[in-house]
């Protein structure tokens, strides 16, 4: 006798064998902050970086969660409906999201450096020149994989209800 699996249903679990992918914004946007944030404080100790150590925890952990959040919460909404995100070939939806996060990164790295800059005149902070960097990427990154990984949720819970 199988019993059926009480999880399933509360978090989104499916069983390893199962054709239908869920995608969880929560789970999304963990995962943007520790894998970067992970990768970056390893490369800080290997090479005695200090303020990359520091910038993974803050501007490259930080501005990846922040792109996951934005990209999975736009993906959720109309735009994740419209014909040519589901439709397009998938390359091309990400493609698109992934140049769209690498230009917010830019966007918010400009606002960043703007307002240190008003608010500290004389002042020229270092990890302020290492948004220009960081945010941009982090933000390619982030959308690319979350933005990959709804497509394929969508993409497979699509044709299963197909098949019914």
């Amino acid at each position: 006798m199988k019993y059926p699996n009480q999880t399933d249903d509360v978090y989104g679990i499916k069983a390893v064998g199962s054709k239908k992918k869920t995608f969880v914004l929560w789970r999304e946007v963990v995962m943007a902050y520790a894998a970067p944030a992970i990768m970056a404080g390893i490369g800080g100790l290997v090479t005695a970086d200090r303020g990359l150590q520091i910038a993974a925890l803050t501007t490259i952990g930080g501005a990846s969660a922040l792109m996951a959040l934005m990209i999975g919460l736009l993906l959720h909404s109309r735009v994740g409906h419209l014909r040519w995100v589901i439709g397009a070939p998938h390359l091309v939806v990400v493609g698109v999201f992934a140049m769209a996060g690498s230009s917010f990164g830019l966007y918010a790295a400009w606002v960043t450096s703007v307002v240190v800059e008003i608010m500290i005149p004389s002042n020229h902070l270092v990890w302020v020149n290492r948004v220009w960097i960081d945010f941009p990427l982090s933000g390619f990154i982030a959308s690319t994989i979350v933005t990959w990984r709804w497509r394929v949720a969508v993409t497979t819970n699509f044709s299963s209800k197909r098949r019914r």
